[in-house]
């Protein structure tokens, strides 16, 4: 899942989400809204996830901690409320303290909490991951089915492309 933002005026971001068999076909698309710097981005993918191809995901990966700016995911009550195991796939580890720093400077504790929350940033083939009832084994199997065209999960790529296009108006940049 990824998300697009046309401009910091706006208050709501697009979040998209594709379901791929493996990484070769792409079986579905779903989309919601989160509200940039809030507190619902864990609420709206749940409610996401549970309406669309919900009996057939076997697991959820999330390309960042945040959608629109501060609105961080809580990757344990996503799994909590799901049943599925989630994954944060990412080129490179985040300035996860840095972060942080500014969220508590912002005075966004409970939100700066959520980033010690996900767990530790570990490397899986070509990628980083914070993981929630899924095994680093199990993950690095998931990312390497899923990238067929480059290092990155075919389902974050597509997503991203879908989520600039509208968005935006055009996809572009990296996923």
């Amino acid at each position: 899942m990824t998300t697009a933002r046309d401009n910091f005026r706006d208050r709501k971001i697009l979040v998209a989400g594709t379901f791929f068999r493996g990484g070769s076909s792409l079986d579905g698309v779903m989309t919601t809204t989160a509200t940039v710097d809030g507190s619902d981005a864990t609420a709206k993918i749940s409610g996401m996830v549970k309406k669309a191809f919900y009996t057939q995901l076997r697991a959820i990966m999330l390309n960042y901690i945040a959608v629109g700016g501060f609105n961080l995911i809580d990757i344990q009550r996503l799994n909590h409320e799901t049943k599925i195991p989630v994954g944060i796939v990412m080129r490179s580890p985040p300035e996860a303290g840095r972060m942080k720093a500014t969220l508590e400077k912002r005075g966004m504790r409970k939100k700066a909490a959520l980033i010690e929350k996900a767990g530790t940033i570990e490397k899986a083939g070509s990628m980083y991951v914070q993981l929630c009832s899924c095994s680093l084994q199990k993950a690095s199997e998931l990312i390497k089915i899923s990238c067929t065209r480059s290092i990155i999960p075919e389902l974050i790529m597509v997503a991203h492309l879908i989520a600039a296009g509208i968005g935006l108006g055009e996809s572009r940049g990296k996923a």
